[in-house]
């Protein structure tokens, strides 16, 4: 049984990940849909760095399993690239998929990103932005917007431990959010 819900596990967490389809341009309308919610939006100027995951999916049924690959942003340049794994057990049902960014309020807070295998621990949270967001890409350009007004997500004034982190959720229905658990891996653009 434990086999089986595992595989059925794996199987949400990929069709979760298929159905976000990458396109060329989807770390930019991501960011740009950031950008456009007011939860985030300021960030983008009082932060050393980001680390930006166009598509989560997370599936699980007692188990649960999330996966998705980013960028890592300094200064506006792409400086690596990021994986995110998520392993969880207890209560949770159904799957879902978002787009998550980490902004760094220091070198010190992406340098501890950057090291290695980075975990998020107790006490870690994240802003949920609730607002509908979108993005479009058409022959005049891209565009994005995001309904989000004051009381659509929590004050999201400071760092928690030099980090401040957003999610935008992309379709589905999880019972459960948490970033514990969260592992990170880094790896510098031009390394091998």
């Amino acid at each position: 049984m434990k086999t089986s819900m595992l595989r059925t596990t794996a199987a949400v967490a990929t069709l979760l990940l298929s159905t976000g389809a990458a396109r060329a341009g989807r770390y930019q309308d991501t960011t740009e849909l950031f950008k456009h919610a007011n939860q985030s939006a300021a960030y983008f100027h009082k932060s050393y760095a980001y680390a930006i995951f166009p598509t989560i999916g997370q599936g699980g049924f007692i188990v649960g399993a999330a996966h998705g690959k980013g960028r890592v942003y300094a200064h506006g340049v792409h400086v690596g690239d990021s994986s995110v794994t998520q392993l969880s057990v207890g209560w949770q049902a159904g799957g879902d998929a978002y787009s998550e960014i980490i902004f760094f309020k220091d070198k010190r807070a992406l340098d501890e990103f950057e090291s290695g295998n980075f975990q998020f621990g107790a006490g870690a949270s994240v802003i949920a932005i609730t607002a509908a967001a979108s993005a479009d890409a058409n022959t005049q350009g891209v565009a994005a917007g995001a309904s989000a007004g004051q009381h659509d997500a929590s004050d999201a004034s400071s760092y928690y431990k030099g980090m401040a982190v957003f999610t935008i959720t992309k379709g589905g229905l999880m019972v459960d959010a948490s970033l514990e658990g969260e592992k990170f891996s880094f790896k510098a653009v031009g390394s091998s």
